[in-house]
C-alpha cells in the first residue's frame, strides 16, 4: 500500500445522551463485543473495528448522521432476533433489495440505536 492509501478503517464513533443505556443496547440487545469504558466514552470491538460510543456535550448535540453498516450472513434472521429484542425498525427499514452487484443482489435492512442512530445490515444474496 503506497505510504499516503487510507488503510481500513480502525474506529467509528456515535454520539450517545445516555451512555449506560447506549452500552446497554450495543452490548447486550445487539450483541457486540464490549471492550472498555474510559470518562465519556465507551468502545467494542466489531469484526476488528472498534466502535467508540461518546457522550454528547449537552441534551441540545444530535447525533451526526453517521450510519453503520454491518454484514451478516442472514439478513432476515438477524433483522427479526434485534426487532424481536426490542431494536426500533427505521422508516422503510424492513430487508429489501438496494442493487444487483454482478452475479450477487445486495439487500438491507435499517435500524435505529436509542438516541437515534441508524444502522443497517447488510448481505449479498444470489437472485432466485
Amino acid at each position: 500500500m503506497p505510504a499516503n492509501a487510507l488503510g481500513r478503517i480502525g474506529q467509528i464513533a456515535l454520539t450517545v445522551h445516555d451512555m449506560e443505556r447506549s452500552i446497554a443496547f450495543w452490548r447486550d440487545t445487539v450483541g457486540l463485543k464490549f471492550l472498555f469504558q474510559a470518562p465519556n466514552v465507551a468502545f467494542f470491538d466489531v469484526a476488528g473495528v472498534r466502535l467508540m460510543l461518546g457522550s454528547a456535550e449537552s441534551p441540545d448535540v444530535k447525533p451526526t448522521g453517521t450510519v453503520l453498516y454491518y454484514e451478516v450472513d442472514d439478513l432476515d434472521a438477524t433483522f427479526a432476533m434485534l426487532r424481536d429484542r426490542g431494536v426500533a425498525v427505521a422508516d422503510k427499514g424492513e430487508p429489501h433489495f438496494i442493487a444487483r452487484l454482478g452475479a450477487k443482489d445486495l439487500w438491507m435492512a435499517f435500524l435505529r440505536d436509542p438516541d437515534g442512530n441508524l444502522f443497517a445490515l447488510m448481505a449479498e444474496r444470489t437472485p432466485g
